[in-house]
């Protein structure tokens, strides 16, 4: 019996990730606490938590990206802290550690997707401590660590930007969306998925990017959104970030490289617009 401990649990992801595992072959024992049942800022109560597991699976996240810029250390405490808590005391348990990380420990300014070495060049202060998250893991438990990076997540809990879309759309009937930003839009199940496929190939430390195949910008993904409504897609105008100005700046390019999965003989996730379509109709979110 494989014995998993999932933190951030009331999140998209946390939620994917248990009902992968309750689907999954095999007896998998499942703890899911969310941060009112762990502070994964405090070491003690993470050694607590883990003791006695096989996996973490590190879903939780200060994720306020705008808010970061105001209180960086904050998300610091979290994103960065909270992942080292994590990860020795996974070091300490013999347990493998997944900490999820993210496209925004990139810049976003080459043109090409980004592989899984390319060194961090964050832009924003989200971006720094997620960053420093991965640094902080893979030192306290470099045998132990995979860094997880996703990017444009959405499931079918908790808000996300098709929910948003949606919730617009049929109020408004248009929708005004960004054009120059690109990247992957993710489904959390797709994600959760392949979280299990790989630990079940006995991978146990790397750096790989959890996103859907392809890219988009967007305005894309809100047409395929509309698309999937039975809407028109012409109904989406395209627009500049100019004309939506945030007060953290954004990756103009979130595409992540996926040879890492080759490498290690497991398969990429599929790419995004079935996922999506897969995952709308799923959540009973079509007509």
């Amino acid at each position: 019996m494989t014995r998993y401990l999932i933190t951030g649990a009331h999140g998209s992801l946390g939620h994917d990730l248990q009902a992968a595992l309750a689907a999954a072959p095999g007896t998998r024992h499942v703890t899911a606490l969310g941060r009112a049942e762990l502070d994964i800022t405090d070491p003690d109560a993470c050694r607590a938590a883990v003791a006695d597991h096989d996996v973490v699976l590190n879903a939780a996240a200060y994720t306020a990206v705008d808010a970061a810029e105001d209180d960086e250390e904050a998300a610091h405490l979290v994103n960065a802290i909270g992942a080292e808590n994590l990860a020795a005391a996974s070091r300490t348990a013999g347990a493998v550690l997944v900490q999820y990380s993210t496209d925004y420990v990139f810049d976003g300014r080459q043109a090409e997707p980004y592989s899984e070495d390319t060194p961090h060049s964050p832009v924003s202060a989200y971006g720094r401590t997620k960053a420093e998250g991965e640094r902080r893991a893979r030192a306290a438990h470099p045998e132990g660590t995979i860094v997880l990076r996703t990017a444009w997540l959405y499931g079918e809990h908790g808000p996300s930007f098709v929910r948003t879309m949606m919730r617009l759309y049929r109020e408004r009937g248009t929708l005004a969306v960004v054009d120059d930003q690109h990247g992957q839009p993710t489904w959390t199940r797709d994600l959760a998925d392949q979280t299990i496929r790989m630990l079940d190939s006995g991978l146990r430390s790397a750096t790989l990017h959890g996103t859907n195949s392809g890219s988009t910008s967007w305005h894309g993904f809100a047409q395929a959104i509309v698309e999937n409504l039975g809407g028109d897609p012409a109904d989406v105008t395209p627009v500049t970030s100019a004309d939506y100005p945030r007060r953290a700046p954004r990756p103009a390019n979130s595409v992540l490289s996926h040879d890492g999965w080759q490498q290690h003989g497991l398969t990429p996730m599929r790419a995004w617009r079935p996922a999506l379509e897969r995952a709308m109709t799923a959540a009973g979110w079509t007509p």
